[in-house]
Parts: C-alpha cells; structure tokens; sequence
C-alpha cells in the first residue's frame, strides 16, 4: 500500500515537473537596455591585424555581453577576469603594446592560452574595466585575441576555478583595471 503512494507522489511530481517545463522548449532572455558607442580604429600590416575599440555600455542590467569584467580576486586584488567563465586574465612581459603581435607561441600558448572572441565581434568591456579592449589577429593560428591597453590577454592552464590567480610568476601579471 504505501508502495502505491509513493508511486502516485512521484508520478505527481513529475507531471508539475513536466507541467512547469512545458511548452516550446524557448525560453525568453530579461530585458535589457543598452546604449553603446563604440568607436574602432583598424591598422594592418604584413604580419597582422589591429583593431582598437573605445566601448561605452550602460545598461539597467549590468554588463550584459561583456566580454572582460573587473572583479576583486584573493591577494591580487581588483583585476580583469573573463565574463565568460570570471577566469582571470594575465599579460604577458614580453609583449609589445600597440604591435598587433603576441610573443606567446608554441608551447607558451598550450600553457596561457589567448583569450579569444568570434572573427566579426568586437569585445565588450564589463563593470569595472576602465581601458581600451582591442583585438589582435594572431598570425600562428589566425585567432582573434582580445587585448587591453593594447597588450594581448591570456588565461593561466593551472587556474581551475574563478578566483584563482596562479599565472602571477616573473614575467606574467594579473592585469589590473
């Protein structure tokens, strides 16, 4: 008997369960309202592409769409993390700012890999992030790497969760706002 109760509470439960999840299986995003200026500056020389962005968005639901946010992170601080996956994000000492290129190759990348968007998309800056997001066309595998203040932004292999910052070692920084 109480075999047959449970087996009628349970198949109750799914029905509301079902009832609640129904329709088309869409579901509709919240409203947001955006306003954004953007103004884009390209370069091209032989070995790459640079695109600089000066983004201004403000919206009465956050950053929605950013692509870089600006999040306080252990002992390091208020740095730049990925709005994708609040990943944080390291430049790398031996880049040139403003020169279209990333000194991160090989090996180096299988280890800090690019933060990268969609070839078409411009990046989008989040709370807190005060610089210039750009983009950069890496020539060793033709990625669109997104940089900031004109430097190339990498995540960390060994970093696992949002709030790990292991990449800080002598040549590599957390980047700050």
């Amino acid at each position: 008997m109480t075999r047959r109760i449970t087996s009628l509470i349970a198949l109750t439960a799914l029905a509301v369960l079902f009832a609640a999840c129904g329709g088309t299986g869409a579901t509709t995003a919240p409203t947001v309202t955006t306003t954004t200026t953007t103004t884009t500056q390209a370069t091209t020389t032989a070995a790459s592409t640079t695109t600089v962005a000066t983004t201004t968005t403000a919206t009465s639901a956050g950053a929605s769409g950013a692509t870089v946010n600006a999040h306080a992170v252990g002992s390091a601080g208020t740095i730049l993390v990925a709005a994708s996956n609040d990943m944080t994000l390291y430049n790398f000492a031996h880049d040139t700012k403003d020169s279209g290129k990333s000194a991160c190759t090989g090996g180096c990348l299988d280890t800090w890999p690019a933060l990268t968007i969609p070839a078409g998309t411009t990046p989008v800056a989040g709370d807190g992030v005060t610089g210039k997001l750009g983009t950069i066309t890496r020539s060793d595998n033709g990625a669109i790497q997104v940089t900031y203040n004109g430097l190339p932004l990498y995540f960390f292999k060994n970093d696992k969760a949002p709030g790990d910052a292991n990449g800080i070692y002598e040549y590599w920084e957390a980047v700050k706002p």
